[in-house]
């Protein structure tokens, strides 16, 4: 079995330094080995996409210290906390308490400097507090949506095509495309300097719901005016021809669909409803009743049964939206049973309560480059940031309860937020919470997750 001295660790640039011998790690309890070892597989796939560890992302980020005296690397102090945040830690003083307790072998790994007597020395508290005020948020949040993006685009590569053809049309029908969906977030316990809550607006692919772009909404405005930049600066990052985007209602504005058809290159799938008053009147007249239901499914579970259907129309020729091909109209009918106590007795009466709710949207997408199942699929996939993203940050890494308040240090958490999910979630694993349990209470899984050179699934 390897010791930690078998780990070469990382100075900022990436390259190897020697250090000290340290004592050999415990050995890791039954059934740890597999995963480790499936982890350290999908890290070296992660290197070969994008060329680089995430110490190396981290070391794109300008670092806004003066340089004279600096005694770690900005890389390293990144690499910690995104380390920490891995293994659970929910707030600033959690992560300074947790990177200052850190081994030797681990900053060794993360490229912290040592001491006269050869001691890897961890960064203080105060130095973590102030590389956060002082760095740029949205810096950071480029470089590590660009890192996301590549590993995304090596799991999902486009499919390989003749120049001009469509890569999603097949002899055997549509495949689906891969989508980016839009939606803000409210930091609420940050504040921002105008005394008002800052949202972040943000994309995240449909397939394992990866941030990959992140913008603040400006003071005293709102999703719309950030919608463009957020995309304009991903479509700087890759080609977004023929992808698909997704958003809410309030982002079904004209020229956002004139933008990514003209602009991107890309389709749109939006919802109307009476924001929008003159396009939701004309998809409500449409004769839905008379119109098939083109894709069905029926779901069991969580002690309610649903079942969702969709039905599709080419665009009406008054329909007064720009690039509309295709119209639907989505049902969803959940039959849950509850449990009412009988007034002034103790029986219990089982009954089965139904709901019903219908959403109108339409696309730019034609017949024969989506299906229905497909446009049923955009729409749900929708919500998965919902779901996956903004619902983890509250409830597993509880976002909202932060005592992180002001400057750009609530952004920043949030980044490295979204930065664990997704590199959890790209390595396979779908339960967030489960997942940093077992990394707490088996550390060495850390490496794996951010592209170190781990050399044995024994390494700590």
């Amino acid at each position: 079995m390897l010791t930690q001295s078998d780990i070469p660790a990382l100075s900022p640039a990436g390259g190897a330094c020697v250090g000290p011998k340290v004592p050999a790690p415990r050995a890791p309890v039954d059934g740890v080995v597999e995963v480790v070892a499936a982890l350290v597989t999908v890290a070296a796939g992660v290197r070969e996409a994008t060329g680089a560890g995430l110490l190396e992302c981290f070391a794109a980020v300008p670092d806004p210290r003066d340089p004279r005296g600096l005694r770690h690397p900005l890389p390293s102090i990144l690499g910690l906390c995104t380390a920490a945040v891995l293994a659970g830690e929910v707030d600033l003083v959690g992560i300074t308490a947790w990177v200052s307790a850190s081994p030797q072998g681990r900053l060794a790994a993360m490229g912290l400097r040592r001491n006269s007597i050869g001691v890897h020395i961890a960064p203080h508290p105060d130095t973590i507090g102030r590389v956060f005020e002082a760095l740029a948020a949205q810096d950071l949040a480029g470089k590590v949506g660009a890192y996301q993006l590549a590993q995304y685009l090596k799991a999902h590569p486009v499919p390989a095509a003749e120049p001009g053809a469509d890569p999603w049309a097949g002899p055997d029908g549509p495949r689906l495309r891969p989508g980016l969906a839009v939606d803000g977030k409210a930091i609420r316990g940050a504040v921002g300097p105008d005394r008002v809550i800052p949202y972040l607006l943000a994309a995240a692919t449909h397939t394992d719901c990866v941030v990959v772009a992140e913008r603040a909404i400006g003071p005293k405005s709102n999703e719309v005016p950030q919608f463009q930049p957020l995309l304009r600066g991903l479509a700087e990052v890759t080609d977004l021809t023929g992808w698909v985007i997704t958003a809410d209602a309030g982002h079904t504005v004209r020229a956002h669909a004139r933008f990514i058809h003209d602009e991107l290159h890309a389709h749109f799938v939006m919802i109307a409803k009476e924001n929008t008053p003159k396009v939701f009147a004309c998809l409500n007249a449409l004769p839905w009743e008379t119109t098939p239901i083109a894709h069905t499914t029926t779901e069991t579970g969580h002690g309610r049964r649903e079942k969702r259907t969709i039905r599709v129309l080419d665009a009406p020729d008054d329909l007064d939206f720009p690039h509309v091909k295709q119209v639907f109209l989505l049902e969803r009918t959940t039959i849950r049973t509850v449990y009412k106590r009988t007034k002034n007795s103790k029986k219990v009466k089982k009954t089965k309560v139904t709901y019903c709710v219908a959403a109108l949207g339409m696309t730019s997408l034609t017949a024969e480059q989506a299906t229905p199942e497909h446009l049923a699929t955009y729409v749900r996939s929708h919500w998965s940031i919902e779901n996956k993203i903004h619902w983890v940050r509250d409830v597993t890494f509880r976002e909202d309860y932060s005592r992180v308040r002001t400057g750009s240090r609530p952004r920043i958490m949030a980044t490295l937020r979204n930065l664990a999910i997704g590199l959890i979630r790209q390595a396979g694993h779908t339960r967030i919470a489960a997942t940093i349990r077992k990394i707490r209470n088996s550390p060495h899984l850390i490496y794996a997750l951010m592209g170190l050179p781990v050399t044995s699934p024994t390494a700590t």
